[in-house]
């Protein structure tokens, strides 16, 4: 994960924060890892790790695979390192490197995942080169990105309340976060970086909460949205809430509160 650019969050400022998330956005990394197929002996790297999920969950299954992860957020890889230092994980290690300049020879190892990390690198392209270039001929790679911002409703809900609020450089990034999501972007950017097998396959999974006060509790205690709040008049933060709760409401229901979000499962090898 980057720092501040493109209307991103600081997410070295909210790292201790990011894990509010993780349950949520668990089913994902668990598919990712699924189609990875990691075995006895794999060296598998983790880009744009930010606090270590999926690669701390493929550790903990089986310390049999060498794994790396990495973050261009320094504050996202001290948070990692800290679980890794708790829970006395010997086959894992985390570094701050950003994904366009891998510090890693050609070839160095079996696996690469990158869950929701693609679309947030501040070059796509070069990320994606690189991703390659350290993957064995054969390797495989597992790959999420978001889709399109239509059905991502979270992000898409405050980009609705905050466009006439704010200045555009302070908007949530929806048009970054999503641009992968467009039918063969993804595809088209694999193909270019040279990967031979490309499976892509569009998913949906749900935000799961008891209410509505749950769930913007998790927006506001994680400051996932700080950068668009501090460009709030005093009298439009009062609004907020109310106006996502309006958008929200098509998703309440007696047995609680569900939003469903597309991504793109993507998966194959060199």
């Amino acid at each position: 994960m980057s720092g501040s650019k493109d209307n991103q969050p600081d997410w070295d400022q909210i790292a201790e924060k990011f894990d509010t998330w993780l349950p949520h956005i668990k089913p994902v990394g668990d598919a990712m890892l699924k189609v990875l197929n990691a075995k006895n002996g794999d060296k598998v790297l983790d880009v744009a790790s930010g606090t270590g999920e999926p690669a701390l969950t493929l550790a903990r299954s089986n310390d049999a695979i060498d794994i790396t992860g990495v973050d261009s957020a320094q504050g996202m890889i001290d948070v990692a390192n800290k679980k890794v230092s708790s829970e006395k994980l010997q086959n894992i290690t985390f570094n701050t490197m950003p994904v366009e300049q891998l510090d890693f020879e050609n070839d160095a190892f079996d696996k690469v995942l990158c869950r929701f990390g693609v679309m947030l690198f501040d070059d796509p392209e070069k990320g994606v080169h690189e991703m390659f270039r350290v993957l064995k001929k054969g390797g495989n790679y597992a790959i999420s990105v978001w889709g399109e911002a239509e059905n991502m409703p979270t992000m898409f809900w405050s980009y609705q309340v905050f466009k006439d609020k704010v200045p555009d450089d302070s908007l949530p990034p929806l048009e970054k976060i999503s641009s992968m999501g467009a039918p063969g972007a993804i595809d088209t950017l694999l193909t270019n970086a040279g990967f031979s097998e490309i499976n892509v396959e569009r998913r949906t999974f749900s935000y799961e909460f008891d209410s509505f006060d749950d769930y913007w509790e998790i927006v506001e205690s994680s400051d996932i949205l700080r950068l668009q709040y501090e460009a709030l008049s005093t009298e439009d933060k009062k609004s907020i809430r109310s106006e996502v709760a309006k958008f929200a409401q098509v998703h309440i229901s007696d047995e609680g509160f569900s939003i469903p979000h597309e991504y793109l499962l993507v998966w194959g090898s060199k």
